[in-house]
């Protein structure tokens, strides 16, 4: 079986709507202090550790000057005008700690120049390791195409919609029906798919040339057959916080995710090698000279386990013998307990058993995994339900100037509080039915509380179901114990009567 490394990629946009600065973006990968010429901050990363290697890699007919990361992303900044404009493409992925620093530097750098500034992007990527086991790399990504001259040119045309007989549609409002026509084809919703496997395929061919056995996989948990809870992205702001020793809720959530996939993950496998444990004891039964009427009473099984144990007890002093039959009753009496409590009196009916605890534990797991996309989904209206009113007093002041030079000043000053406010908005207005006045923030906080109850006793019910599982292999452990013990009589038992039979 070829070992798994850990696979981690994930791509997003720094936009602009979101109240995030493709220069503060820059600063924090590279660790270094950049100003935005756009708004006026200047963001200093230059005590930020664990950045091992920067590099801008560039298209052929892009400006020498963009070798600048200032430069690059404050003309990024600069020609793009609009309010929620989106700045740059990112993506962060996991680098293989079977490679040295030297290889995964020429990792990253093939799979830039093929993916990307073949394709006339420019690429800012940095390296960070702390030495803590994580390496990963961070690349940023223009979005906007450079033409022959390298200047910037337009991501997309608008055309005009035609009918069957190739005239255009005229709209109510007297304007004509157009729609986008992309014209790079880097936001393509194909291309996550294909960077994703490019990925794994370039670092297992590094992983291969450099002799390591281990090997990714850029498929999801579903497409593999595994069937876990997601984790959930943490972000800059919770990673930061989280490092700092302070919770958040997505750490929380994350934690309470990975605990229940271990358990899941444990559950599955003893349930598993119970299954074929049965399986093996209903082949010999089936296979064997003299075949039983019925499948082995494991009430009696047990009784033989007990004799058996106590056999092997006559050794040791009488003391050990008391205290040694004292425990071994406590096991066979919670086991036969178990038995009788669920009605298990032979294999047929434990190996049934065993189906239902998987059951269970699946059933618990499908709603664990229902709860934690609920869980997600609050935790981002929560966020940008509080900054819409957080943020809603800046916007108001800022519509009630009537004087255009003092409200752009206004503006200047309060460009953050105003960007973050049109993010909520609008994410709000997608995600909220219409008409919707009033932000229902405490029913949210609410539903988050409750779901976290649910969460907390469904991963109760895991554990009990461990334990559950836990008791069976006890079982299995003494009704082997005796089936040995047993053969032997058998043998002897099938001599004596041959014997007769002469």
């Amino acid at each position: 079986m070829i070992p798994i490394a850990i696979y981690h990629w994930n791509i997003g946009i720094v936009s602009r709507g979101k109240g995030k600065s493709a220069v503060a973006a820059a600063a924090y990968r590279s660790g270094e202090k950049l100003t935005n010429e756009w708004d006026g901050m200047t963001h200093d990363y230059t005590r930020k550790g664990g950045v091992v290697h920067t590099e801008i890699m560039l298209p052929s007919h892009a400006p020498p000057s963009f070798s600048d990361r200032s430069t690059l992303w404050n003309s990024v900044e600069l020609y793009e005008k609009a309010g929620n404009a989106q700045l740059a493409r990112e993506i962060d992925a996991a680098l293989p700690i079977e490679l040295s620093r030297e290889e995964q530097i020429r990792l990253v750098r093939e799979y830039c120049s093929s993916q990307f500034v073949s394709r006339g992007m420019c690429v800012d990527y940095a390296i960070h390791d702390t030495d803590s086991g994580n390496p990963h790399c961070h690349i940023m990504l223009t979005m906007r195409p450079l033409d022959e001259r390298g200047t910037w040119a337009a991501k997309s045309k608008k055309e005009y919609d035609l009918d069957e007989n190739g005239e255009r549609i005229r709209l109510p409002s007297g304007r004509y029906k157009t729609h986008k026509v992309d014209l790079t084809g880097w936001n393509d919703k194909d291309n996550t798919l294909l960077w994703r496997k490019a990925w794994a395929d370039f670092t297992n061919d590094f992983l291969e040339r450099n002799g390591s056995p281990e090997r990714i996989d850029h498929r999801s948990n579903a497409e593999r057959g595994i069937d876990e809870l997601p984790t959930v992205h943490m972000g800059v702001a919770a990673c930061q916080m989280e490092k700092k020793g302070i919770a958040t809720e997505k750490g929380e959530l994350n934690r309470n995710i990975q605990k229940a996939n271990r358990l899941i993950r444990e559950i599955r496998a003893q349930i598993g090698k119970l299954k074929e444990w049965i399986a093996d004891l209903f082949k010999a039964w089936e296979t064997a000279p003299e075949q039983p009427p019925q499948s082995p009473n494991l009430a009696n099984l047990l009784m033989k386990y007990l004799s058996v144990q106590r056999e092997k007890s006559r050794k040791y002093s009488q003391r050990w013998q008391h205290q040694h039959a004292a425990d071994e009753l406590k096991t066979i009496a919670a086991a036969v307990n178990y038995l009788s409590e669920h009605g298990i009196s032979n294999l047929d009916e434990l190996d049934a058993s065993l189906s239902s605890v998987s059951d269970k534990a699946y059933s618990i797991r499908e709603g664990m995994k229902t709860a934690e996309q609920r869980m997600k989904e609050l935790q981002k209206l929560m966020e940008y339900g509080r900054n819409y009113q957080t943020y809603k007093p800046i916007q108001d002041e800022y519509r009630q100037i009537r004087w255009k030079g003092k409200q752009e000043k206004f503006a200047e000053a309060r460009r953050a509080e105003l960007t973050l406010w049109d993010a909520a908005n609008r994410y709000l207005h997608a995600n909220l039915p219409k008409g919707t006045k009033t932000l229902p923030i405490a029913e949210w906080e609410q539903e988050y509380a409750d779901l976290k109850t649910q969460r907390d006793s469904d991963y109760t019910k895991l554990k009990d179901t461990r334990a559950e599982v836990a008791e069976l292999q006890k079982i299995r452990k003494c009704v082997d114990i005796a089936l040995r013990a047993d053969q032997p009589e058998q043998t002897q038992n099938r001599a004596k009567r041959h014997e007769q039979e002469r």
